[in-house]
């Protein structure tokens, strides 16, 4: 591997070595990650074994913390991909890995399901479906962990709920759908998730789409920002910015309160982070009557990753390592909430397993933003 040549290209000569990447990194200190050496030996252009896996670059979630800190707007995490590609290439990679990219080459996801299952959670929804020749020009980009994860069906059924109060055209791709692959880029399988651009955007020119809606803000950010070297001809929103406008224009109405409802909201990062949309969320909860929201002491841009990015999702915890969405949810529970509310699938799926693991499922519970708002209609 040209390591100098890598250097340059992540702009990683800019480095000044302030370690403020690595201090502001959230699994820095419970894993094997230390971005600031990784830099510092690209830059010297030490060791050969840039050749071989470099310890601790699959423990990056690629949250972007680090490139938040930088001071000279290194790209550090794109630079971690680019080695974990590497690896790829040699065969060396965590086997449970290894079994999601095999399922999104097989099955268009990284869950091993069969794609014919990919809209069991709408069943006994009447919606539009793109794969039965309805017609919209908006299209509900559902995912695949709220197509498939029981938990997180739960989203996509309150969003055609909302949508359907709100009187919105709108369809699914059905059982075409198929992966955004966000998380095949972050795993650095650039080959994968390229092939995966090009069927989306193929088939959103096939049925017309014209606007996107995303459930995940991982599916959003790769739709905005990764798909822009290709030809792409599509609007994109979260669906809290989209829910957000029609809450600002008085048409999104939420009459139902329940007063004794405390929610603390976690940014999740790459709707945050990565894409600074903040406000947008908070401003639906915010109209839900009876609702008080706190705040996290770390909020907004110094929010903790819940550690499921970068294809952290199909890797095991170092066991008897605090996770960050333990920690969380003890900083919830501190606050005084009885529900933290997020609006991403994985942070859904990690926040309720930390309920879980510490022991808080009597003081505490995780919700979408988008079922609270269903709630509330």
């Amino acid at each position: 591997m040209q390591v100098k040549q890598l250097a340059h290209k992540y702009d990683l000569y800019g480095c000044v070595q302030c370690g403020k990447c690595t201090a502001s990194c959230p699994v820095s200190l419970k894993s094997d990650l230390q971005i600031r050496r990784l830099v510092y030996d690209a830059i010297r252009g030490h060791g050969g074994n840039f050749g071989g896996e470099r310890k601790g670059i699959w423990d990056c979630t690629t949250c972007g913390t680090c490139e938040l800190r930088c001071p000279k707007s290194t790209k550090p995490v794109d630079f971690i991909c680019e080695l974990r590609s590497y690896v790829i290439e040699k065969g060396k990679i965590p086997a449970t890995l290894r079994t999601a990219l095999e399922s999104v080459f097989k099955h268009k996801n990284p869950w091993n399901k069969p794609a014919v299952k990919r809209t069991d959670w709408a069943k006994e929804i009447n919606i539009k479906r793109f794969d039965n020749n309805d017609k919209s020009d908006m299209l509900l980009y559902i995912g695949c962990t709220p197509s498939y994860d029981p938990r997180c069906q739960k989203i996509p059924v309150s969003l055609v709920k909302i949508f359907n109060n709100l009187n919105i055209d709108f369809g699914i791709l059905g059982n075409e759908e198929c992966c955004c692959g966000n998380e095949m880029k972050k795993m650095g399988e650039f080959g994968l998730f390229e092939y995966l651009a090009e069927e989306n955007i193929s088939m959103f020119k096939k049925y017309g789409v014209k606007k996107i809606v995303t459930i995940s803000p991982h599916c959003y950010n790769t739709f905005k920002n990764d798909y822009q070297e290709f030809d792409t001809e599509f609007e994109v929103k979260h669906y809290t910015e989209y829910l957000s406008e029609h809450a600002e224009a008085g048409k999104l109405r939420l009459n139902k309160s329940d007063p004794s409802r405390v929610v603390v909201y976690h940014d999740p990062c790459y709707l945050g982070k990565r894409n600074k949309i903040f406000d947008a969320p908070r401003k639906l909860l915010s109209n839900i009557k009876g609702i008080e929201l706190k705040e996290f002491d770390r909020a907004k841009e110094r929010s903790v990753c819940c550690e499921g990015g970068g294809g952290k999702m199909w890797l095991e915890s170092a066991p008897g390592v605090e996770r960050l969405g333990e920690q969380r949810v003890r900083e919830a529970v501190e606050l005084g909430a009885d529900t933290i509310a997020t609006s991403c699938p994985f942070c859904l799926i990690n926040l309720e397993d930390a309920v879980k693991t510490t022991n808080n499922e009597e003081k505490i519970r995780v919700m979408d933003v988008a079922e609270l708002v269903a709630e509330a209609l």
